[in-house]
């Protein structure tokens, strides 16, 4: 069994949501094995609502957590029994193949290097989420991990982005493309100009030049390389307008009787339209680059995307998606 450490604690809706998304994950999948890891009564008082395979199932006692509002470095250091420090600690020894966590996000990127580690030759770990696209997804790398990023790390980037795209989702060749303010390889800031042509040259991925953020929800490339700090803001904006978006969609269809008697007519095929923007349905975002995988879901998770966040480890597990990095970037052992 592949066995996914889940962070109970972290997150808006811990740990009811955690748990709940942790139940469903081993209902849909016999071959997981889920540790849920934090304070050892509160979360089996929620396992306790469910109908579940006990052995697929096991509580970890840890009597600290985490808040958001704390430092990272200090509250890796001081809080040793903190659900995110004893989870991380689960896949450092080999007792965990993976740990999902929708708490503090400064911590978790402190605790992946610190106590997972990074793989050698890997300069920054970067946070890649799937996005939702015209034609299927992108890999979004960084989003947040790496604000002050070097030309050397975004190539790093394109390489670990078109491994996992190629490996886990199943796309042959994955298309790179930098984020720029347009087309013309003499645009964009210092960093981007000096990351084009290594780009250009780097063996091993399929680099097609830049891409403005207009062209990314129409999936013109599969893994889009940048900074976090350019990431995070396309990401938080495209998830503001996808919200808004829906919302003035539910809004004007029940404005007025001829538009309920319409809504009624197109619900079905428009559901299926808005459930493929839903970002929920894939997962959290990898932290790459790492010993082990720690996958970061949004504070405010609920079951579906920890559910699914838990079976996004199984792909990355069973394609040796850590081993295929360090091949790639041609390093041997651990940091």
């Amino acid at each position: 069994m592949i066995k996914v450490a889940v962070d109970a604690m972290g997150g808006d809706f811990a740990p009811g949501e955690m748990v709940a998304g942790a139940v469903e994950a081993v209902n849909a999948k016999p071959g997981i094995r889920v540790l849920l890891v934090g304070q050892e009564q509160t979360v089996a008082s929620e396992l306790g609502r469910y109908t579940y395979n006990k052995d697929q199932i096991q509580v970890v006692n840890a009597t600290e957590v985490i808040a958001t509002e704390e430092p990272p470095v200090n509250a890796i250091r001081k809080k040793k029994d903190s659900s995110i420090v004893v989870g991380m600690n689960l896949v450092k020894k080999g007792e965990a193949d993976a740990f999902v966590s929708a708490g503090s996000s400064g911590a978790i990127l402190v605790g992946g290097q610190v106590i997972v580690g990074r793989i050698k030759g890997v300069e920054r770990p970067p946070l890649a989420p799937l996005i939702p696209t015209e034609k299927g997804v992108s890999l979004l790398i960084d989003c947040g991990a790496n604000v002050d990023a070097r030309a050397s790390h975004l190539v790093q980037f394109a390489q670990m982005g078109s491994i996992y795209m190629e490996h886990v989702m199943g796309i042959r060749n994955p298309r790179v493309a930098i984020v720029n303010i347009g087309a013309e390889e003499e645009k964009g800031n210092a960093l981007v100009k000096e990351t084009f042509p290594l780009l250009k040259e780097c063996e091993g991925i399929n680099f097609i030049g830049s891409i403005e953020a207009r062209e990314i929800p129409h999936g013109a490339a599969d893994v889009i390389v940048c900074e976090a700090f350019v990431g995070n803001v396309i990401l938080k904006l495209y998830e503001g307008v996808g919200a808004t978006l829906i919302s003035m969609v539910k809004g004007g269809m029940m404005s007025t009787l001829r538009s309920k008697i319409g809504a009624l007519l197109v619900k079905p095929a428009l559901k299926q339209t808005l459930k493929a923007f839903d970002g929920s349905q894939y997962g959290g975002a990898p932290l790459l680059g790492l010993n082990g995988l720690v996958v970061k879901t949004h504070g405010n998770s609920k079951r579906t995307e920890v559910r699914n966040s838990i079976i996004q480890c199984v792909t990355f597990k069973e394609q040796e998606i850590n081993e295929k990095i360090r091949e790639s970037l041609g390093a041997k052992g651990t940091e």
